[in-house]
């Protein structure tokens, strides 16, 4: 891969990345109600599920999500409904101020919901396999190639979603009042819930 094929390539990740999706509202949540180190657990489930899909792609599974409708559609719905689910649960939050001593987090469970995110979401499998092949060069090495891609992509993103939770656990110092708290519980789980109904009604094209 030469260098200005990898200079478009980084600008595509960082776009991909920048744009809002389940992804930055999950590490937004987090940020805001537990603080950026326990967003960060998210951020790297979010990144091993880039790596899987990175390897599904490899391998030329994601041609068949992409082609075939069952396929799809299974992926789309499980996804989607995951996306609710933590919608509810957000929105069904009590509403304890962010300085009352919240029970210590489990670091593995927030980073198993932020792969949970982006593996069920058929759209992104697609959208690699749709983007990726365009930037490897078939006479060349491919382990390599999809290596770079790979850490291009992840510390894109990494990047991105570090400054949403940032800005949200900065945000998160000011919730001492339960009304607001409520509120944000309220505001990020309509967020999932519309993110899940956006998936679901998503098309392939």
């Amino acid at each position: 891969m030469t260098l200005a094929v990898w200079l478009a390539f980084l600008l595509a990740s960082v776009l991909i990345a920048v744009t809002p999706g389940p992804g930055a509202v999950i590490s937004m949540s987090t940020g805001v109600r537990h603080g950026y180190w326990s967003a960060l657990s998210v951020i790297a489930g979010l990144q091993a599920a880039i790596l899987v899909h990175l390897g599904i792609v490899g391998l030329g599974l994601g041609a068949v999500l992409a082609t075939s409708e069952t396929a799809f559609m299974v992926v789309k719905f499980v996804g989607a409904a995951y996306l609710v689910w933590l919608g509810i649960q957000k929105w069904r939050a009590p509403a304890v101020p962010v300085d009352a001593g919240l029970p210590a987090v489990r670091r593995h469970g927030l980073f198993l919901q932020g792969m949970l995110v982006n593996l069920t979401n058929p759209k992104a499998v697609i959208f690699i396999g749709a983007l990726v092949p365009q930037f490897v060069n078939a006479a060349a090495p491919a382990l390599p190639q999809y290596a770079l891609i790979a850490a291009t992509l992840c510390l894109t993103d990494v990047v991105v979603m570090s400054i949403y939770a940032l800005a949200a656990a900065r945000l998160g110092r000011w919730l001492h009042d339960p009304q607001a708290v409520r509120l944000q519980n309220r505001l990020f789980g309509g967020l999932f819930v519309s993110a899940g109904a956006l998936l679901a009604g998503a098309s392939r094209n």
